[in-house]
């Protein structure tokens, strides 16, 4: 479950309580030659080791506790060293693994596009957003431009109402655009850019490109927003295999490695060919396009970043490959489009907070 999670090594049972990332993650081991023992401490939370414990659990470990306020502490006694080391390997793995996804909240957002073609409409969508249990994922949802005002304060449950596109230059002579100082004075504190249909896909003239997506994230989190961050491949270059995907996954990120923040930003991987086709990548393929887009963002902005940022999956996501997505450890939510006007959405939030439980 969140916050603790029990995991059973040789016989020895470690009961963990992760509460921060596993970044800057620091071992101790200490060796005592009368019995072989190793103690462990991994600044992330408490770990007790259910298995005979020596004199080591006494002096050295609880003055290692409390100087280290938070950290846990472990003990892994045996009959020989080599098991007690392979044991605190797979544990400081496990953690590892945990602790990140635990501290990557799941989030699912619902892009409207240009949808309804009503407003009497409108209170049924917002009705499905606030039928989602956001208690342990973020949620947010697009309206498009003529209906974000009325849908800015719908929500009960918390989700974001997050307008599908801004300006960077303000409120002026910019006829057909937003800015994020009108979404601001509508309460709204986050927006959604870079979408493929605005960066040219389907025969639509493009309306950004990489430069100006990037100056659009500076000034939004300048004016202190938070911004969801879109980026994916057409068919032409999926074709040509994952290492041509990363490739261009590199260009579209290159200008915005310094800005990556996990606190503001969130990344929206689109493989272009799979939305609204109702065609979606496999679990496994989907899995290695974003480990892939991770390893790039720890190569080139940092291991932090990439540990702490969240990367959703937007190709035709719905209820029925949510569970499986969800499954995949670099998947840290969805996009959602045609599924996100029908109720079955909150059933894709479930699965997700499920998975990452």
């Amino acid at each position: 479950s969140r916050g603790r999670t029990r995991i059973n090594i040789f016989g020895t049972v470690l009961r963990l309580s992760c509460c921060s990332m596993a970044l800057n993650l620091k071992v101790l081991f200490v060796l005592a030659s009368c019995n072989r023992a190793v103690a462990f401490l991994v600044p992330a939370g408490e770990a007790v080791a259910n298995n005979r414990i020596s004199h080591l659990d006494s002096v050295s470990l609880r003055g290692a506790q409390r100087n280290q306020g938070t950290s846990f502490v472990g003990v892994s006694a045996s009959s020989g060293c080599l098991r007690g080391i392979a044991a605190f390997a797979v544990a400081a793995a496990m953690l590892a693994s945990h602790t990140a996804r635990q501290a990557r909240k799941p989030v699912v957002g619902g892009n409207w596009k240009c949808n309804p073609d009503s407003m009497s409409k409108l209170d049924g969508l917002v009705a499905n957003i606030n039928a989602c249990d956001t208690s342990q994922c973020d949620v947010y949802f697009c309206p498009s431009p003529l209906h974000v005002a009325y849908c800015a304060d719908k929500t009960t449950n918390g989700a974001k109402c997050t307008p599908q596109n801004c300006n960077f230059t303000g409120c002026g002579a910019y006829t057909g655009e937003m800015s994020v100082e009108q979404m601001k004075d509508l309460g709204i504190s986050q927006v959604l850019i870079g979408h493929s249909e605005r960066r040219g896909e389907f025969g639509i003239f493009p309306m950004d490109d990489n430069n100006s997506l990037t100056t659009k994230l500076k000034y939004i989190q300048d004016a202190g927003m938070s911004c969801v961050y879109c980026i994916g491949e057409p068919l032409s270059i999926r074709e040509k295999g994952l290492k041509d995907v990363l490739a261009e996954m590199h260009v579209q990120l290159t200008p915005i490695y310094s800005l990556l923040d996990p606190s503001s930003v969130v990344i929206a991987y689109e493989p272009v060919w799979a939305i609204g086709t109702g065609v979606t990548a496999t679990p496994e393929d989907a899995q290695a396009t974003h480990k892939g887009i991770r390893d790039l963002i720890a190569e080139h902005a940092s291991a932090e970043v990439a540990e702490g940022i969240r990367i959703q999956y937007g190709g035709s996501a719905n209820a029925a490959n949510a569970p499986d997505l969800s499954a995949q450890p670099d998947i840290d939510g969805f996009l959602v489009g045609g599924a996100s006007l029908k109720p079955e959405f909150k059933e894709i939030v479930a699965a997700i907070s499920k998975a990452k439980a």
